[in-house]
């Protein structure tokens, strides 16, 4: 074993990790490593979802105290194949204000090599600098401690996910900003992408069993709600603990970017459950799933649009809206006659409601839509791309100068349906109308996955936008109504 031990803490080249944690967190032999996994895997039973996890927790303490509680999660993906892994794990070796995605082309495990997706590794990184490709986290000195969270990960997916490539992350900092950006981009990939998103984390540390317990309740509850910002505001504020707290928020804001819109908690312990642990100081682990599942209310999930929406664009049909929404900004702010389209596909003389958004270099420059289908869809494209160009009451008029830096995103609506109970609102699908007397506002769906909100704060907001309060909703004066929006670009259909 010591030979092994030496072998493992090498830490290799630059492009290739090699192990720090083999031997001492987990086997170092491969024979006995795989044996272990195996087992935990049978202890842990038969897979609870039947649809394919778009995030999993799994904690990373030794696998004699947790690997049992990760192979809860682990079995829940080993039916599935996904094109590639994002991993995203805690730093406790070191500080550093971003998160850093591993820069080499593998890391080592006693199993053998983990490929990393190199060209998926890059497309992570984000313009702000926040999430960077960078070695901290990840590399390490001979005979020096190196970091495990992510590395632990690695076996489990060797023998549930074989041969598939991964991207680690080592989250260097708790801050907001940067468990945001990282968030949203990962959720931006993950939408169109068949990735799973992993995060590393322990629980409560060094209390009693029954404090763990409490503590780790309270977590749990926070996890349950789904909602980013809120699990991130009781970690700062120190209602509950999780070293890995940042990663869970990241990959939580990411999961429901993607579609994800529910959690299920699979197992919940601590190191004083294990027959060699103690119960004076336990660590609290935690094997959870987010997933894509049905409406809590089904037979309000279609929200009429088999009545009220003639149906999804195809690419053609959405290339056609789309150059004739960059047509019209364009002559409109050359103050040339607007286009007018000889041949129409028949979908697009349906009338329909529909939002266009202009933002210049990730900035919104402009957005202006009809909620009700009062003009057939190409002619309400025309008119509210000319709108946002130039008479968005929020921005100066677009210049000729500003037009090559312009994108252009479309957003085609159902009809509005007024809603009884707020709780039949889904966030990623559903957009928001709040009225009460003269005032209303409007919020597309993808303003609310943008921001990682959840369903409460995504309300709160319609409200300010109406400016009401931000309770505004719960009074029973208050109509809410939502719709559904298909969104596209040059980005998402090219």
């Amino acid at each position: 074993m010591l030979i092994a031990n030496l072998i493992f803490n090498n830490p290799g080249s630059a492009q290739e990790r090699r192990p720090a944690a083999a031997g001492t967190f987990y086997p170092g032999e491969a024979q006995e490593l795989n044996s272990e996994i195996v087992q935990y895997l049978k202890q842990a039973g038969a897979k609870v979802l039947s649809s394919p996890p778009r995030a999993l927790i799994a904690p990373h303490a030794g696998y004699v105290y947790s690997g049992w509680v990760a192979a809860y999660a682990y079995k829940e993906v080993r039916d599935y194949r996904y094109d590639a892994i994002i991993i995203v794990a805690p730093c406790h070796v070191e500080y550093f204000p971003f998160a850093a995605v591993y820069e080499g082309t593998a890391y080592v495990t006693p199993l053998g090599k983990v490929a990393v997706d190199t060209k998926l590794a890059r497309e992570c990184t984000t313009q702000d600098g926040l999430v960077r490709l960078a070695g901290n986290g990840h590399t390490f000195k001979q005979f020096a401690r190196g970091e495990h969270s992510l590395e632990v990960q690695l076996p489990f997916l060797q023998i549930v996910q074989p041969n598939t490539p991964i991207v680690p992350i080592v989250v260097g900092t708790q801050d907001w900003q940067v468990l945001e950006s990282l968030g949203r981009q990962l959720g931006k990939i993950a939408q169109s992408r068949n990735v799973l998103l992993v995060a590393s984390s322990d629980l409560s540390h060094y209390h009693s069993y029954s404090e763990c317990q409490k503590i780790d309740r309270r977590l749990v509850a926070a996890l349950e709600k789904f909602a980013p910002h809120d699990f991130y505001r009781g970690l700062v504020n120190e209602e509950f603990e999780a070293c890995g707290g940042g990663p869970i928020t990241a990959a939580m804001m990411a999961a429901q970017i993607a579609g994800a819109n529910q959690v299920k908690v699979l197992k919940v312990a601590n190191s004083g459950d294990v027959p060699i642990g103690e119960k004076s100081q336990v660590v609290g682990y935690l094997a959870a799933v987010f997933y894509q599942g049905q409406s809590r209310e089904k037979h309000n999930a279609t929200l009429g649009e088999k009545k009220s929406n003639p149906g999804t664009l195809d690419r053609p049909e959405q290339l056609f809206l789309l150059d004739l929404a960059e047509k019209t900004i364009s002559a409109a702010v050359h103050k040339k006659p607007l286009p007018s389209p000889a041949t129409i596909p028949e979908r697009l003389k349906v009338k329909r409601g529909a939002f266009v958004t202009i933002e210049k270099r990730h900035d919104l420059r402009g957005c202006i839509g009809y909620v009700l289908p009062m003009k057939p869809l190409f002619e309400t494209v025309i008119e509210v791309a000319r709108l946002a160009a130039l008479e968005d009451p929020r921005f100066e008029p677009v210049s000729v100068s500003e037009l090559k830096d312009l994108s252009v995103e479309i957003s085609v609506l159902t009809v509005p349906e007024k809603i009884s109970d707020p709780n039949i609102i889904e966030v990623g699908k559903h957009g928001i109308i709040i009225r009460r007397g003269f005032y209303s506002g409007l919020l597309l769906p993808q303003v609310a996955t943008d921001y990682g909100w959840d369903r409460v704060t995504f309300l709160e907001h319609t409200c300010q936008k109406a400016g009401l309060p931000r309770d505004a909703w719960q009074d029973k004066s208050t109509e809410i109504s939502i719709f559904s929006a298909q969104v596209f670009s040059r980005e998402s259909v090219e």
